[in-house]
């Protein structure tokens, strides 16, 4: 019901007499809603102009598939690098996908979370939102055999120092161009058969120090994903990770 400007003038006069307190309840009991959807719109404004402030800058993606980096390791794979490429580890980061597993066994207990994995690293291929992988001997080959890895060859042919730097860590694995794969499941096939080719398309990165001091009990490689748009980044993180080799074979030289 409208009020007339007298009704409003004498609530208006009550609510100057009323006490701080009174005055507080009453403010609270007619306008609880919309106090209560201000502080929120509040809280979202503030939430986001904080995550802007603080959102780094992703130079590269990276996933760490059936092998786990620990905190020591994990800062000189992000933060290690970011400063020595000049930037600021507060501004900039290396995203990680953290967790991954990946197994071609069906009767593994982790089957369903095998193929979530997998989905995952998937989605983030699809988007060009990873640029490198470490993993273990199963991991690689499973991503080898899909076609998921570039050849090295073409990725450090313009980079001569490099690729013989890296030469001896460079490692060859099965690419299956072809197969019978699903006439083979279905019972359409009597064996299964494929046309496959041996690629460079693996760094077994386990001797490099900063990979030794992790204490990894098996092979770590390194492979990088043929549709990544930051290649630029891509070398300039393999570079980083085979300096200290470097150093160290000088030492030990």
């Amino acid at each position: 019901m409208k009020l007339t400007e007298k009704q409003r003038a004498a609530r208006r006069a009550a609510f100057q007499q009323m006490s701080f307190t009174e005055k507080a309840e009453h403010i609270w009991t007619y306008y609880k809603m919309p106090i209560i959807l201000g502080l929120i719109g509040l809280y979202l404004l503030c939430s986001a102009v904080h995550h802007q402030l603080t959102k780094k800058e992703v130079v590269l993606y990276s996933a760490h598939i059936n092998v786990s980096a620990g905190d020591a390791l994990a800062s000189q794979l992000n933060e290690g690098f970011i400063s020595a490429t000049g930037a600021d580890p507060k501004k900039s980061e290396v995203y990680f996908y953290r967790g991954i597993y990946l197994s071609n066994d069906p009767s593994s207990e982790n089957h369903q979370y095998a193929y979530a994995s997998r989905l995952k690293m998937m989605a983030a291929i699809e988007a060009k939102q990873l640029d490198i992988v470490l993993m273990n001997r199963e991991a690689y080959d499973i991503f080898s055999q899909k076609g998921y890895l570039l050849d090295l060859n073409s990725l450090l042919s313009q980079n001569d120092s490099l690729h013989q730097l890296l030469e001896p860590h460079l490692t060859t694995n099965t690419v299956i161009i072809d197969d019978n794969a699903i006439e083979y499941a279905l019972n359409e096939a009597k064996r299964y058969q494929a046309i496959t080719e041996e690629i460079t398309n693996g760094i077994d990165v386990s001797m490099f120090p900063v990979f030794q001091q992790a204490g990894f009990p098996a092979s770590v490689y390194l492979g990088v994903m043929p549709n990544s748009p930051r290649f630029p980044a891509v070398i300039e993180y393999i570079e980083y990770l085979a300096a200290e080799q470097s150093v160290d074979e000088r030492l030990a030289g």
